[in-house]
């Protein structure tokens, strides 16, 4: 693992856990309707998915293991350059259906990462 991959999946995991946090107990009509859960959901979304990104470019070992990098970093891709087009509903799935098994995938290769430090 490249040095600097542990501080880009703790950002990933960060994001992905905030958003997850800024959607629990709601339900898709509501995280809807209110424009500063929207935003602040998408803002951890662009978050996770630079990270990703990051990873992506510098680590593609690491990369390879996490089968939704693409997905996450097209998701972040629409949401910075194609801000007018983005798909509430799409969101909402991402976050609420893939997030959390993204998580423990993280927490996973930041657990190995810090393994191979110590």
């Amino acid at each position: 693992m490249r040095p600097e991959t542990p501080a880009h999946l703790w950002d990933a995991l960060q994001a992905a856990r905030a958003a997850v946090g800024f959607t629990a107990g709601v339900g898709y009509d509501q995280f809807a309707g209110d424009l500063m859960r929207r935003s602040a959901v998408e803002r951890q979304i662009e978050i996770l998915g630079e990270a990703l990104n990051r990873i992506r470019r510098a680590d593609p070992d690491v990369a390879v293991r996490i089968v939704v990098i693409d997905q996450v970093v097209g998701m972040r891709n629409i949401i910075v350059h194609e801000y007018g087009h983005v798909d509430d509903r799409l969101v909402w799935d991402a976050v609420t259906s893939r997030l959390p098994g993204l998580s423990a995938l993280l927490e996973q290769l930041l657990d190995e990462a810090d393994g191979s430090l110590g």
